[in-house]
């Protein structure tokens, strides 16, 4: 996969608005921007670090907001409490913002609940959304307002700071879903899932695959060159759902392309 499909992954990822998550939105759509992007990224970093890595590129590479600090390091008696993502300048508004960056994938259970928002998991049932905002809103945004931060940021009045969050989301529903989603996540939709025997119900010679490294998830099928049959992913995939791992699937059937997970837990 080529940076730049990973670059334009992030830019075209939707993001959840502050009626979901009950924090001011900073939208990537915001930046301006003017050639298209190319920038090195790093091969080594998980599927999250790389997302700031972009995210920290389409800001340098803005016209009309500074990127006055990233990845800051909050440490208290030599022992680091947390970590704050991006604290930006709008050039235009001289509004200093701090905001941390988000960058998921939740595949939807209806069965947990009547809230849809409380039924986005992740795909090993490891996590959830509603966890992350829980986590975002207790930990992560009041790490700003700690004694030890305003020693860190001594170039910055921390208390003028406002404070929004950029969630990148990707949603999955059960296959052969029926019911209505709420526009805000319908708009975010990406694919399906399923479990092993209806994924193998649901192959036919005309498909193709290929199982995209965690870092490569986002990037649209389309992009892929390397295809598979079902034969040769088999093995694969067949071991990652013995090892209780629900792994990301592309899709060609003649010139369309689709993206499914498919679980072991189903």
């Amino acid at each position: 996969m080529s940076q730049k499909s990973r670059i334009s992954s992030i830019i075209n990822t939707q993001q959840l608005s502050e009626s979901i998550t009950n924090f001011p939105t900073f939208d990537l759509a915001q930046l301006n921007i003017e050639e298209t992007l190319d920038f090195e990224l790093p091969t080594n970093l998980r599927l999250g670090h790389l997302a700031e890595r972009v995210v920290s590129g389409l800001i340098k590479s803005s016209s009309n907001f500074n990127l006055l600090h990233e990845n800051v390091q909050l440490i208290e008696n030599k022992t680091t409490i947390g970590e704050l993502d991006f604290i930006v300048k709008n050039l235009e508004s001289g509004e200093i913002i701090h905001f941390e960056l988000a960058y998921k994938f939740y595949l939807l259970d209806p069965s947990l609940s009547q809230n849809q928002i409380n039924n986005w998991i992740g795909p090993n049932r490891r996590d959830s959304l509603i966890e992350k905002l829980e986590k975002l809103k207790s930990k992560q945004f009041p790490l700003l307002h700690h004694d030890c931060t305003q020693d860190t940021l001594s170039d910055l009045k921390v208390n003028n700071l406002s404070q929004s969050l950029c969630f990148l989301i990707s949603l999955f529903v059960p296959h052969e879903f029926k019911e209505n989603l709420t526009p805000e996540f319908a708009k975010a939709v990406k694919g399906y899932y399923a479990d092993y025997a209806t994924f193998q119900k649901m192959h036919n010679a005309s498909k193709y695959y290929f199982l995209p490294h965690k870092k490569e998830w986002g990037i649209d099928p389309s992009e892929n060159e390397r295809w598979m049959t079902f034969e040769e992913i088999n093995e694969e995939l067949t071991f990652s759902i013995a090892e209780k791992q629900s792994p990301l699937i592309w899709q060609k059937e003649g010139s369309t392309f689709s993206e499914l997970f498919v679980v072991w837990w189903g």
